[in-house]
């Protein structure tokens, strides 16, 4: 799992860097390829997200938390048939301990997904994705305790999953989350199912 993750960071970082980007007033770059003679407009579309995080149960004895995420996404054109779309997303999850105990924790993620469209509007996604920890309290009877200061204040996934929009602006996805490291004692996996809008 981790060569996996490694290897498509590496892909991801040198299709990026491959494209050489000037930004204009249009929301768009321009591509220069290895022919100077040949110049390729990129389109760039921005949007929103939001849904709902499914939060299996975890090792130890932990029940999964499901929750919600929101966010914005920037689709960046390579191809009629493939594109890069970074997100920023906040997304909160957590587990249960017992009846008593339940963790509740914000995350501010930055996912990097390759979409490979295989038909028209419906994409295969694959992609690293970086956790970043905003808050961690743990209830207990009622009680509120900050448990950052227990947890790893980093995280590392990889994301698999598939993606349907339509021509209005409207998109959909159903997207499966595999946790690379232990956060709080095992690695906490979840299903992201989103609602989005393009402009």
């Amino acid at each position: 799992m981790k060569k996996l993750f490694t290897i498509t960071m590496v892909l991801l970082a040198y299709t990026v860097s491959a494209q050489n980007t000037t930004f204009g007033t249009q929301a768009g770059f321009i591509s220069a390829t290895n022919d100077a003679d040949t110049i390729s407009a990129q389109n760039i579309t921005f949007g929103v997200k939001a849904g709902l995080n499914f939060v299996p149960n975890g090792a130890r004895g932990l029940g999964g938390r499901s929750s919600f995420h929101i966010g914005a996404t920037a689709e960046i054109e390579i191809s009629d048939s493939f594109s890069i779309q970074p997100e920023l997303l906040y997304s909160k999850q957590g587990f249960n301990a017992d009846d008593d105990v339940k963790g509740r924790l914000g995350n501010i993620n930055l996912p990097v997904i390759a979409k490979f469209y295989v038909v028209k509007d419906f994409s295969l996604e694959l992609g690293p994705q970086i956790s970043f920890l905003a808050h961690a309290n743990s209830d207990n009877d009622g009680e509120s305790t900050n448990i950052k200061d227990y947890l790893k204040s980093t995280n590392f996934g990889l994301n698999l999953g598939v993606g349907y929009k339509l021509d209005s602006g409207l998109n959909f996805g159903l997207r499966y989350l595999r946790g690379i490291r232990r956060t709080y004692g095992f690695k906490q996996n979840l299903l992201q199912l989103s609602v989005g809008y393009n402009f």
